[in-house]
Formats: structure tokens, sequence, C-alpha cells
């Protein structure tokens, strides 16, 4: 295979890593995950067991993406974001036994080709991010998000839409429900609270 794997970085043996993947120091890539192609794994971060990821996906330095998390192709994960597994976190049991994997089932955070995940995210899982959506640095994401949409705060909350270059999109005057990027031009139709590219 053509990757590169900085010598500090511990990637299991199990794991398959895709042609052109670089995974830096002091990261972790667990058992059984699987990355695609043209992959950035930046320094410090994590990939837990079995986590699926596509191709020319970018992984900041210290992100934390927990198993069974799904990447798709092209996603963007900043620094310091978190993709959380477990609904009930707790160390114990209710005897106060430490808890093992058994003692509970992990649920994914499933982030769609090309959204994009700004700088200490935290998406509680389950959710879904849609393709092409932005969450804003510092957003706690606890419910679905829409395709295009642009979500801040805590909870996270639709503030606009968003393109495939990532830009804020701007409505057309006098076409309700029509948005425009001001980038590439290209141009989206809003209907029920979802976005999609007009054709």
């Amino acid at each position: 295979m053509n990757h590169r794997i900085l010598p500090s970085a511990q990637v299991d043996p199990s794991a398959e890593i895709g042609d052109g993947t670089t995974v830096w120091e002091l990261a972790q890539v667990r058992e059984g995950a699987r990355l695609g192609a043209g992959c950035i794994v930046g320094r410090g971060a994590y990939v837990g067991s079995g986590v699926r990821i596509g191709d020319n996906v970018k992984l900041q330095n210290h992100a934390l993406v927990y198993e069974p998390a799904v990447l798709e192709d092209g996603v963007f994960v900043g620094p310091a974001v978190v993709l959380t597994n477990d609904r009930a976190p707790r160390a114990v049991d209710p005897d106060g036994r430490l808890k093992r994997a058994a003692d509970w089932e992990a649920v994914g955070v499933h982030v769609a080709e090309g959204a994009s995940l700004g700088a200490r995210s935290v998406c509680v899982a389950p959710v879904r991010v849609g393709r092409w959506a932005m969450v804003a640095a510092g957003a706690v994401v606890t419910r679905d998000v829409p395709a295009f949409a642009l979500v801040a705060g805590v909870p996270a909350r639709r503030i606009g839409w968003v393109g495939r270059a990532g830009v804020r999109l701007a409505e057309r005057p006098g076409e309700p429900g029509t948005w425009e990027c001001p980038r590439t031009g290209e141009v989206y139709a809003e209907a029920s609270g979802e976005l999609a590219e007009k054709r």
C-alpha cells in the first residue's frame, strides 16, 4: 500500500489504510477501522474500532472519532472535535461495579459526503449530519442536521444554508425558497425545511 504512517502513530495491524493516506504523530487507529484513499489523520487524533471512513477525509489534530462512526467521502473534522458513542455514559453500573465493553451498546454518528464539523464541536450520538452541511465551531449537535444546513450553538440549531463551497447561501430577491452560492453561482431550492441542488 502507498500510505504514510509516522513512527509515533499507533495503527492496529487489522486496520485498513487507503492509498495516499497519512497518519500523523501520536494518532491512534484501532482494530478493524477502515480509512479510504487520500485521507489525513492529524496529530493525536483517535479513530475507534471498526470506524468507517471514506476517501479524502481530513481529521484535524486531536479529533476523537468513536466507534461505530461512519464518515463518508470528503468529510472535514476540525481540531478537537468529538463524535460520541454512548447515550448514557457511566463508569460503573448501579451496583458500583466497573462497566465493561459488554455492559453498553455503542451508538454512532454518521457524517455524510462533504460535510464539515468545526473546531471543538461535539456530535452526541446517535445523529446524522447531512451532505455538505456545516457545523460551527463549538456547536453541540444533538439531533440530525439536514443536507446543506449551517448549524451553530448549544444545542445546535440551523442558522442558514451553505453550498458545496462552504459559503453561506443568499436567498434570491423575489424568489422565496431559492438560494444561490455567491462564490460558485450554484442554485438550491428549499422545501419543507430541506435544501436540494437545482438541476
